[in-house]
């Protein structure tokens, strides 16, 4: 276990974002020699009101291990078999994501890094931003990481596949 203030805490869902600032987080605690506690937030379908009044244990159980699955996926996406290469404690947690992560970042000294979220009205009145909640209530010091540069040309290929349009190698190089 390490000391409060020696780690680095980093929110993942396995979205492009959150793999961006789970390596911005590595890096952070590689350079300060501390520990990166990574954070996957899961809720059972239909909110943890549905299950208050008397949560089956077997679907619960099913859900958490889920949510197990999401994260070594998730680490294993951004640092295949090596690993971050510091220490690294993986926590699931039950609860909304901003919660989640506030309750494992609850010292001062540590460092809480997480993806900068979408950006526009639109996609904030729809989905509300966890950086954003974050950024107005933590008691530690918060990186808000910005998108990767590639996020756009993915997101272009994506929809290309989606309208099953043609596929031309030198759009990803820039290259007309």
């Amino acid at each position: 276990m390490t000391r409060p203030g020696n780690r680095v805490v980093a929110g993942v869902s396995g979205s492009l974002g959150s793999l961006t600032a789970l390596h911005r987080a590595a890096a952070e605690a590689r350079a300060t020699g501390a520990a990166l506690w990574t954070v996957l937030a899961w809720e059972p379908p239909g909110g943890n009101i549905v299950h208050r009044g008397g949560p089956c244990p077997a679907p619960m159980a099913a859900w958490r291990n889920m949510a197990a699955e999401r994260l070594v996926e998730a680490l294993e996406t951004a640092f295949g078999a090596a690993g971050p290469e510091v220490p690294l404690e993986p926590r699931i947690v039950l609860g909304k994501p901003g919660t989640a992560l506030l309750m494992v970042a609850d010292h001062p000294e540590d460092l809480l890094v997480i993806g900068a979220g979408a950006r526009g009205p639109l996609r904030r009145a729809l989905w509300p931003s966890v950086s954003r909640y974050c950024l107005a209530r933590a008691r530690c010091p918060v990186l808000a990481v910005p998108r990767s540069p590639l996020h756009r040309t993915l997101h272009a290929v994506h929809r290309r596949n989606t309208w099953k349009l043609p596929f031309r190698t030198d759009e990803l190089t820039g290259r007309s």
